[in-house]
């Protein structure tokens, strides 16, 4: 596969900028990295997240637009900002890199996706559980009709946060749901589609007086049953609490915890049940440790280089997008 001449614009706090950006260092045999802009002042805010950038050079975002030479930019801003440098990008005619799921305004997002698809760019966005291997092969049974009829999916990605950073949620519509529920909402919609109704359920929890919507919780109307989507910010043991189960009328498979994080990288555990026995406990293995940015911008630089069709349309992520937003409660 050829090089990628590529550009990043910002990082944030709580988002994966750095670690995409190191991705990009690191696969040197295919990204050729041009320079990055910071312009947000994130070199102000962040600036612990400055060092991994030195030795590149520092541009500004037109510099790196208007250069013929960069035919790929990621878009790592704060979320507030994302579809402001991304809407840019793509009136540039560059292939966009994206932070989940994208920025606050439909009409904004809306926007780009007409433009990339006009200029027939590739838009490609940063749901990391797309690159876990279990998520991938369950995704393949559910396909083949190795679980039968889908009832239900169960999905959960709780954690533990500071007071500072559950408040920080009141920046988005439905809070902590926009911003790590849409990773749950993507794995649901790829297993059963479009539900028929979307309930949302989020609250604050108000633990040490944080009045932010901490808590998610949003149910998906389907022919077969009712699935969920549930994140909370003020969860002990949380993380290890993260999973996803899809119950099928042949088999129920749980994938949890979704990551473990171990030194060299992280893996799952994955449990299948087959057998309609009360007392199955299941058949559980763990896979080999894998790195989710590697793979993820590995995919985007196939799709740049028309190696590998990108399997998340225009349209999907659209209505993705519309589907989150209507799950934190907002009109659309």
């Amino acid at each position: 596969m050829r090089k990628i001449k590529i550009a990043q614009i910002g990082t944030s706090r709580y988002s994966h900028g750095n670690f995409i950006w190191n991705s990009m260092k690191k696969q040197n045999d295919i990204f050729e990295i041009v320079g990055y802009a910071m312009p947000e002042n994130e070199k102000e805010k962040f600036p612990v997240h400055m060092e991994e950038f030195k030795g590149y050079s520092e541009m500004s975002v037109d510099e790196i637009l208007n250069n013929p030479d960069i035919e790929a930019v990621v878009i790592e801003t704060e979320e507030i900002y994302l579809n402001k440098y991304a809407a840019l990008a793509a009136e540039s005619g560059k292939h966009i890199h994206m932070e989940k799921p994208g920025g606050i305004g439909l009409k904004d997002f809306e926007n780009i996706i007409q433009t990339v698809k006009e200029n027939k760019r590739i838009f490609h966005t940063g749901y990391m559980y797309r690159y876990n291997p279990y998520v991938n092969k369950l995704l393949h049974e559910v396909k083949s009709g190795e679980l039968g009829e889908i009832i239900c999916v169960e999905a959960q990605m709780n954690c533990s946060h500071s007071n500072e950073t559950r408040q920080w949620f009141d920046t988005f519509p439905g809070g902590i749901m926009f911003f790590l529920g849409c990773h749950l909402i993507d794995l649901i919609l790829q297993i059963q589609g479009f539900p028929e109704k979307i309930i949302p359920l989020n609250c604050s929890t108000g633990i040490d007086g944080v009045n932010a919507v901490d808590f998610g919780l949003a149910a998906f109307k389907y022919k077969n049953g009712v699935s969920f989507a549930k994140v909370n910010a003020a969860e002990n043991g949380g993380f290890m609490r993260r999973q996803l189960v899809v119950t099928g009328t042949k088999k129920t498979v749980e994938i949890k915890p979704l990551e473990i994080n171990e030194t060299g990288g992280i893996y799952s555990r994955k449990t299948e049940y087959t057998s309609n026995s009360w007392n199955d406990a299941g058949k559980t293995e763990r896979c080999d440790t894998f790195n989710r940015y590697d793979d993820m911008m590995r995919s985007f630089a196939e799709n740049v280089c028309k190696e590998k069709e990108n399997p998340w349309t225009y349209d999907y992520e659209l209505k993705l997008y519309k589907t989150v937003l209507q799950a934190c409660g907002a009109e659309v």
